[in-house]
C-alpha cells in the first residue's frame, strides 16, 4: 500500500548510544512524521581481564525485546533501521565473533596509535582519510589488536553493522560509520586498500560497502519469530553513524547553519558538498566525515556532555544523591564567573573521578577550582559553551562558511543553561532540537527508501521543521 497523508508508513529505528539505547517507532508520511518509544535499555563499559568492553550481545537481546514491543505496539512496521557511536567494532571468523568489541575509552588505543603514526604520520593519514587525530578511531584499534586474534579475523563489523548481521546474516558496512574507521578513502568514499597495507592490517576484514537507504537485507526467520516482524521485513541501511542521522534530521537552511549534535559528545560542525583538506583544518583537528546522500560533516569533537555525566556518577558513587533539574538550577545561579577549562583535554576522556581532574587542571593553572557541586556545575556548562562557539566560530573560518544560527541538537538541546550560555558566547541564536534527531534521521531515511518522503534532504529538514518542537535562545550578552 502507497503511504500517503492519511496513511503513512511505520519504521522502526533501533538507536544504540554509549549509555543507553532506544526502540523508536517512526510514522513518517507527507506533512507527518512521529516519533514514540516503545524500549529503554541501559548501555555502558564492562570491565574484562583485558580491557574495557561493549556487551553487544545484551544489546541484541534488548533490541529484538524493543523490536516485539514495537510490533506489538504497531503490526505495521515495514523496516527497521540501526544506528550507533562510531569506530568500534566486533572481529568474526565466518559467522562467530571473536569476543566482545573493545570500549573506545580503553587504554589500548594507546600502542595502536604509535604502532600506525610509525608507518604513516598524522599528515599523510588526514590526507588520505579527512579525519581529526582521535586516539580511539578504528584503524588505531586495529593496530592495537592482538595479532594472533587478528590473523584469525576474516571480517570486521561496526557495532551497527553487527547488528544488522545477526538480524540479516549480511556482512556490509555503512559508508557513513565506515568514514569514522580512518580506513575510507575521503574522495571516492571507498575502503583504502593501500593504506590497510601500508598499516600492516588485512584488508581481506572489510566488508562491501552499501548506503544510506539501501536494503541490506530481510530478518531472519528466527528473528522473525522473536520479534513478531514479517520474515520479508527489511533492514534499510540508515546513517548508521548516529550524528549523521542527526545531522540529516537538524533543520538547517541551506546556508548559514551550524549543528552541535550533543549528547555524550559534542560533534560541532557545518556541512559542506566536499572534504576540506587544508593544512589548516588538519592543524585545527578538524574532520571530515561522510554523511547522507554523500555530503560531508565538517566537524570537531569536543568532549560533551560526558562531562557532567561522569561527575554526577562520581558524586553518586559517593553516596551523594543529585538531582539534575534542581542541580542546574543552582548552576545558573552561580553566575559566570568561574573558571573555564579546555573541555577537550584528553585527560578528561577515561572514566573515573571527574570533579578532581577538573579541579586538578585548574589548579595547575592557577585557577581556582569549584568549591561546590554547584559551581562545579555552572563550570563544566560554561567551558563546554566556550568551546562550543569557539568550534562554531573555527569550522565557520576553516570551510568558508558564514554561520548565523547554530542548531543544538539532542539530548543537550534540554539543558537550558547550556543552549543559553552557547548562544551569549557565540553571539548567535541557539535553536534548540529536536531532542530526537538521532532517531529522525533514522526513520525518515527507512522513509524514504519507501517513498513516503520528498528525495532531497532539503525537503526531509523541511518536514523536520514543520513537525517538531524547537526553542530558540537568543544571545544576551555574557562572555563572548
Amino acid at each position: 500500500m502507497s503511504p500517503s497523508p492519511a496513511n503513512p508508513v511505520a519504521v522502526a529505528a533501533v538507536d544504540l548510544g554509549a549509555t543507553s539505547g532506544r526502540v523508536m517507532v517512526g510514522h513518517v508520511g507527507p506533512g507527518e512524521l512521529r516519533l514514540r518509544q516503545l524500549a529503554r535499555f541501559p548501555n555502558g563499559p564492562v570491565a574484562l581481564p583485558d580491557g574495557l568492553h561493549w556487551d553487544a550481545q545484551a544489546l541484541y537481546r534488548a533490541a529484538l525485546s524493543g523490536l516485539r514491543d514495537a510490533h506489538a505496539w504497531e503490526s505495521g512496521i515495514a523496516s527497521v533501521g540501526i544506528d550507533s557511536w562510531a569506530v568500534d567494532y566486533a572481529l568474526l571468523r565466518g559467522d562467530r565473533t571473536l569476543g566482545e568489541p573493545f570500549h573506545y575509552r580503553d587504554a589500548r588505543c594507546e600502542a595502536g596509535v604509535a604502532a600506525v603514526h610509525a608507518k604513516v604520520g598524522f599528515p599523510g593519514l588526514y590526507a588520505r582519510n579527512g579525519l581529526q587525530y582521535l586516539p580511539f578511531n578504528t584503524a588505531y584499534q586495529l593496530a592495537a589488536e592482538d595479532p594472533a586474534v587478528l590473523g584469525l579475523a576474516d571480517r570486521m563489523l561496526l557495532v551497527p553493522d553487527l547488528l544488522a548481521f545477526w538480524m540479516t546474516g549480511q556482512q556490509v558496512a555503512e559508508r557513513t560509520n565506515a568514514s569514522t574507521t580512518g580506513l575510507l578513502d575521503v574522495a571516492s568514499r571507498e575502503w583504502d586498500l593501500a593504506l590497510m597495507e601500508a598499516l600492516g592490517l588485512p584488508a581481506a576484514v572489510l566488508p562491501g560497502l552499501v548506503s544510506p537507504g539501501d536494503r541490506i537485507g530481510p530478518l531472519l526467520p528466527s528473528v522473525a519469530e522473536a520479534t513478531g516482524l514479517a520474515t520479508t521485513t527489511p533492514v534499510t541501511a540508515v546513517g548508521s553513524h548516529d550524528t549523521a542521522s542527526a545531522v540529516l534530521a537538524t533543520p538547517m537552511r541551506e546556508t548559514g547553519g551550524a549543528y552541535i549534535s550533543c549528547g555524550t559528545w559534542g560533534l560541532v560542525g557545518v556541512e559542506t558538498e566536499a572534504p576540506v583538506l587544508t593544512d589548516a583544518a588538519r592543524e585545527a583537528n578538524f574532520t571530515n566525515e561522510g554523511g547522507v546522500d554523500g555530503r560531508t560533516r565538517f566537524l570537531h569533537n569536543v568532549m560533551g556532555l560526558w562531562l557532567l555525566s561522569e561527575t554526577i556518577r562520581t558524586w553518586e558513587r559517593g553516596g551523594e544523591s543529585v538531582d539534575l533539574e534542581r542541580l542546574l538550577a543552582e548552576a545558573d545561579a552561580v553566575g559566570d564567573d568561574v573558571p573555564v577549562f579546555d573541555a577537550n583535554d584528553d585527560s578528561f576522556l577515561a572514566p573515573g573521578d571527574m570533579p578532581a581532574r577538573i579541579a586538578q587542571w585548574l589548579t595547575e593553572r592557577g585557577l581556582p577550582a569549584p568549591s561546590s557541586r554547584a559551581e562545579m556545575a555552572r563550570c563544566i556548562i560554561e567551558s563546554l559553551a566556550a568551546a562550543f562557539a569557539d568550534t562554531v566560530a573555527e569550522a565557520s573560518r576553516l570551510s568558508g562558511q558564514a554561520v548565523d544560527t547554530i542548531h543544538l541538537t539532542g539530548g543537550g538541546s534540554q539543558n537550558r543553561l547550556l543552549c543559553q550560555r552557547t548562544a551569549d558566547r557565540s553571539g548567535l541564536p541557539v535553536v534548540a532540537g529536536p531532542v530526537e534527531a538521532t532517531a529522525l534521521g533514522n526513520v525518515l531515511v527507512q522513509a524514504r527508501s519507501l517513498g513516503a518522503t520528498g528525495e532531497s534532504i532539503e525537503s526531509l529538514r523541511d518536514l523536520v521543521a514543520r513537525t517538531q518542537n524547537v526553542r530558540t535562545h537568543e544571545p544576551q550578552g555574557g562572555t563572548r
